[in-house]
């Protein structure tokens, strides 16, 4: 084990991608409800497209066209412009709602509870997630997430990769930045989080996308660990 990586008391993890299949959880809720309303949409489509509103969104509070939402209300957002798009009409709004809460139902990669389980014997392990409290506590409860507590960029009201995200969740820590390791499958938001003074770990999480996207999942010298999902990175982390 790298010297460095000895201090680290805490883990923080990336969520959406790096802990559940969101794509995939999208693409088989959407697949139900499909043939339940009758609806006509290819449910892979309407998945990227969803996940395709999410950066925007934020951006609009970021640049002050929006004040602070939580994730939960920008999913709405994006979601009532893509029924529109995508012409579906016929659903209620209780359906949409439910619809909107498949955010909350979303399913772990098979490596991620078991992973955890090890991580956590050893290190504070908790998400740290542009998603909200209530939906990453539903979301844990629903997946059988083992966290010791939940961090979210709500408790900052900034969205990762500002700042504010990484540096709040040191703090409520009661831990220097260096003793947090930031866990991700997304290279930027490691390489945010190490400016701060955080620790990183990549994870690989090639079925995240659609296929056809090209992806770069290349270890990065940069990270204190390079692992292909969470009980490798237990493996090397000692646990």
């Amino acid at each position: 084990m790298k010297r460095s990586l000895q201090q680290v008391k805490a883990l923080t993890f990336d969520v959406f991608g790096t802990v559940v299949d969101y794509r995939g959880s999208i693409i088989r809720e959407m697949r139900a409800l499909a043939e339940k309303k009758g609806l006509d949409v290819d449910p892979a489509e309407f998945a990227d497209a969803w996940r395709d509103g999410y950066q925007p969104a934020m951006q609009r509070v970021r640049t002050g066209q929006l004040p602070w939402l939580t994730i939960d209300v920008l999913h709405r957002m994006i979601l009532d412009d893509l029924l529109k798009k995508f012409r579906i009409t016929t659903l209620k709004e209780a359906d949409i709602a439910d619809l909107n809460r498949v955010w909350h139902r979303l399913k772990p990669w098979p490596d991620s509870v078991r992973g955890l389980k090890r991580l956590k014997a050893k290190f504070i392990i908790a998400p740290l997630s542009n998603g909200n409290v209530s939906l990453l506590t539903n979301m844990a409860k629903f997946g059988g997430l083992p966290w010791d507590l939940i961090l979210s960029a709500e408790l900052a009201k900034h969205y990762k990769p500002d700042p504010e995200s990484y540096l709040t969740a040191a703090r409520l820590l009661d831990l220097p930045s260096e003793q947090v390791m930031m866990v991700a499958a997304h290279k930027d938001d490691l390489d945010h989080a190490a400016k701060t003074g955080m620790q990183t770990a990549y994870v690989t999480r090639p079925k995240e996308f659609n296929p056809n996207r090209k992806q770069d999942l290349k270890y990065e010298k940069r990270f204190g660990v390079n692992a292909k999902d969470f009980v490798d990175l237990a493996d090397q982390l000692g646990v």
